[in-house]
């Protein structure tokens, strides 16, 4: 019998606009017959038959690089959601997108996030896929991609490559990167020695994955769960188990669900979603990076751009405990997050405080899933009751002053000495990151215990890419008498896997030619209190003009706003277009209101 000719070369019949699968998003040849005639004569140069072209298409986005070694399992990843997405039917493509790592890229990775963001819009909207898997882990990779799909607005569910595995030195249990920064801080203050910190340089990553405390890619793939983008056991299964590549599989099988329902970002995610993903960044003690990208990623909502602002962070936080006892905050690892149930008993845990009405990927509500998925508490366990949480409230506060007008963040729960939320002192300056490198450890620098560490220009625009330099280094001087905590305030960002007391993303930045932050000096006594929710420089307000008036008057003052409007290239683009912390950091082109009607800086 012969087969039935092939309907897309019926040249009598229009290929359907809204068609799925490979014949959709066709190439402008002006014929759209001979588009679909010219893609499969390619594609089948793969090997693909006509049957296996006749199902949904589930896209992969592969982030693997050899420079990012949190996403080191990726091909193993990749294998198993294409035996997810097989065994249910459709058919499983990967593209690559931009890879991201913290260490490997300079002056940050955030600097590349919205370019990422970008990248990742415009092949998810560009390739004829039915859903997509996005495949990410690092810590500016998981917004980026959520960013770029909210935009793109086609079915998408997240896959992290899941936390490394602690090490071991010297018996004690150690682990990126919390206890990076703890060890080269007793490097630096001469209480272990160079042979010490060349073990531990061996030692602190044993196993490729993110970071395994709660920095800034644990927390990402903890809200991704809590708006519902990502299943419930996604979030905590360490990269190197065999969980994580089932938790694979069954990702490829949602997609398929998610290729025939066409459940949407821009449907699925309410503001209820992201009151959700808050509640969780506060009860774990999250990354004070996951304020900006949530920002950034509601600012992507058509629906939700606006309707979330810092203050509904700290209004949240003020009712919310610290529930996970982790590094920063804490003392533990991700693995003992995930042994202690992860994520399912995070939230059973937290329900009374959640929106069980929010939509998840699985086409379920919060409170649906959570019913179906039953958790009996047990102990030992990482995770607190509501009843004896680990820190009562406000884990991520918000303080403004006229110091921060617009806004600045502190994590009070990591802060090594409390006593600083409340306290005044004088300011010791910083200009840049470079002045900073150059004076810090001074044996001549004119800092006391009490002093207030100031560090300017390192914004959105004033050093791009915001970096993470907030965590300014204690003065030796100061680290060899013990000091281990000093308030130190910065216009830029510091990793989540850093602790201190440390105010980060003030705004308006350093370099905004109005800014009071940006002129602070040497001895001007600095006051920081949490429970007012205050940050404020004492000087007074004609005194404050008259320094800003100088300002501009010398040239100082708007020298990156000008410099800007000259700069070529990517650096140039993103100077001038990318809008302050309170906002995402985002390009105001690619927020939902869009370049003339976005939020601007």
């Amino acid at each position: 019998m012969a087969e039935a000719p092939n309907s897309d070369y019926d040249l009598s019949t229009p290929i359907d606009p809204n068609a799925i699968g490979l014949r959709q998003k066709l190439p402008g040849y002006g014929d759209a017959h001979f588009s679909l005639f010219m893609r499969k004569l390619f594609i089948k140069a793969l090997g693909y038959s006509e049957d296996a072209l006749s199902r949904p298409i589930v896209g992969i986005v592969n982030t693997y690089s050899s420079f990012n070694p949190c996403h080191a399992n990726i091909p193993q990843l990749l294998d198993a959601v294409k035996r997810g997405v097989q065994l249910s039917g459709g058919l499983a493509i990967d593209f690559p997108t931009i890879s991201l790592h913290e260490s490997f890229a300079s002056p940050t990775s955030m600097y590349l996030r919205n370019l990422m963001s970008m990248d990742t819009e415009e092949m998810i909207s560009a390739q004829p896929v039915d859903a997509v898997v996005l495949i990410g882990g690092c810590d500016k990779t998981t917004p980026a991609q959520l960013m770029g799909g909210i935009s793109a607005n086609k079915p998408i569910i997240h896959l992290v490559t899941g936390p490394m595995m602690p090490g071991s030195y010297q018996g004690v249990r150690i682990g990126a990167c919390t206890d990076c920064r703890n060890n080269w801080a007793k490097f630096r203050a001469g209480t272990i020695d160079i042979e010490d910190i060349a073990a531990l340089n061996e030692e602190l990553a044993p196993t490729g994955g993110t970071c395994g405390v709660m920095g800034t890619a644990s927390t990402m793939a903890c809200l991704l769960v809590a708006l519902g983008m990502m299943p419930i056991n996604g979030a905590t299964a360490p990269a190197v188990s065999s969980a994580r590549l089932r938790i694979a599989e069954s990702t490829g099988t949602l997609a398929v669900q998610l290729a025939k329902s066409q459940l949407k970002p821009q449907a699925l995610l309410t503001r209820e979603s992201f009151l959700n993903a808050i509640i969780v960044l506060q009860a774990i003690g999250g990354s004070t990076n996951a304020v900006v990208h949530l920002m950034a990623i509601a600012n992507r909502h058509p629906l939700i751009a606006g309707t979330i602002a810092l203050s509904t962070i700290d209004g949240i936080g003020r009712t919310t405990p610290l529930l996970v006892d982790l590094k920063p905050s804490g003392d533990n690892y991700m693995t003992d997050f995930h042994a202690s149930g992860g994520m399912l008993a995070l939230l059973h845990t937290l329900s009374p405080l959640l929106h069980l009405s929010a939509m998840t990927i699985s086409g379920l509500t919060l409170g649906e899933t959570l019913s179906t998925t039953p958790f009996r508490p047990f102990s030992p366990s990482v995770i607190h009751p509501l009843s004896s949480p680990l820190y009562p409230a406000s884990s991520l506060a918000i303080l403004t002053g006229n110091l921060a007008p617009a806004g600045a963040i502190l994590k009070a729960s990591a802060s090594k000495y409390r006593h600083l939320l409340c306290h005044a002192g004088p300011a010791v300056v910083f200009t840049s990151s470079a002045d900073m490198a150059a004076r810090i450890d001074d044996p001549d620098l004119a800092v006391t215990a009490d002093s207030v560490l100031i560090l300017q220009n390192i914004g959105p625009v004033g050093n791009p890419g915001m970096p993470e330099a907030g965590l300014i280094p204690i003065p030796r001087k100061l680290a060899a008498q013990g000091v281990l905590d000093m308030l130190r305030i910065s216009d830029g960002r510091m990793s989540g896997t850093a602790g201190g007391t440390i105010v980060l993303h003030v705004s308006p930045e350093a370099a905004d030619p109005a800014s009071v932050f940006g002129v602070v000096r040497d001895g001007d006594v600095v006051r920081c209190d949490l429970e007012a929710r205050r940050l404020e420089v004492e000087v007074g307000e004609d005194e404050v003009r008259r320094r800003i008036e100088e300002r501009r008057v010398s040239g100082e003052g708007g020298r990156a706003w000008e410099v800007r409007e000259g700069t070529r290239g990517y650096r140039g683009l993103y100077m001038r277009e990318v809008n302050q912390a309170e906002h995402g950091a985002d390009f105001g082109f690619l927020t939902a209101a869009g370049p003339r009607g976005g939020v601007s800086d």
